[in-house]
């Protein structure tokens, strides 16, 4: 077994500390101290201070340890942020565990993945850089592929599919910012029933957000100069609100179906 602390590179001293978790807890000199604590401490320091504050000697201070103690665990920061991504990279049930059919439950996985933006949307900036594959990740990809078992859909597809979906949540999540969770309420595994009513409506905040910059926005723009976006506005359209998520995903879903309907033809 690699040993994380020898490896050469920090890639594989990633994969060395997500794949030979038997070793966790068994280095440190603090007592109490193990690796499922530091990651625990690195993820409440990112969601509460952002991920630009998480550091290995902030994560000590919350721990209340010198920082060289964290250091016989994890050597580095990027091997830091690859823990933390795969410890939310999985939630209590599976994708393939859900109700419904194909349609449904992918539904529910894009529902899911916003909702986990919502309550970690520092997985966004850390998730920019390179991805190092754990447990738990892959663990959630196989679940997902078998989504599309019977489906006809070629193995390549189903992948294809699956990084499509969790793409436009992911960008569209980039393009809302911290915000974009206000828009659409998470529906997880529930929207897999198709009773996932919260998913088109704005909060109470959003609106009064979306109410104030309009305001604002009137007494400055002469709308004239813009035609094709004052026929939209005056029709209800309401852009940079967040509800393009459920239109979108829902377009998304219709070009799969299409291409589930030729393979089973």
């Amino acid at each position: 077994m690699t040993d994380p602390l020898t490896a050469s590179t920090p890639l594989e001293r990633a994969l060395a500390l997500l794949w030979g978790r038997d070793t966790r807890g068994s280095r440190g000199p603090a007592r109490g101290l193990t690796l499922d604590r530091i990651v625990e401490a690195a993820i409440e320091v990112a969601e509460r201070e952002g991920p630009a504050a998480m550091s290995l000697r902030r994560v000590a201070a919350r721990l209340g340890v010198g920082v060289a103690s964290l250091y016989t665990y994890v050597p580095g920061r990027a091997e830091l942020e690859a823990l933390m991504l795969d410890a939310v990279a999985i939630g209590r049930t599976l994708p393939h565990e859900w109700p419904g059919d194909w349609r449904a439950k992918l539904t529910a996985l894009a529902h899911d993945d916003w909702r986990e933006i919502r309550r970690h949307p520092w997985v966004l900036e850390l998730g920019a850089a390179e991805q190092v594959p754990g447990p738990n990740m892959l663990r959630w990809l196989d679940s997902a592929l078998r989504i599309f078992d019977g489906t006809g859909l070629s193995e390549p597809e189903k992948l294809s599919a699956i990084e499509t979906v969790d793409a436009y949540v992911r960008g569209l999540g980039r393009l809302r910012g911290p915000g974009a969770d206000r828009a659409v309420s998470g529906a997880g595994p529930a929207a897999a029933s198709g009773t996932a009513t919260g998913a088109a409506a704005e909060s109470k905040s959003a609106s009064e957000d979306t109410r104030e910059r309009d305001q604002v926005l009137g007494r400055l723009v002469d709308f004239d100069d813009y035609p094709a976006l004052s026929r939209a506005l005056a029709a209800g359209g309401t852009p940079y609100s967040g509800a393009p998520f459920e239109f979108g995903l829902e377009r998304l879903l219709d070009g799969i179906e299409q291409l589930v309907l030729r393979r089973s033809a």
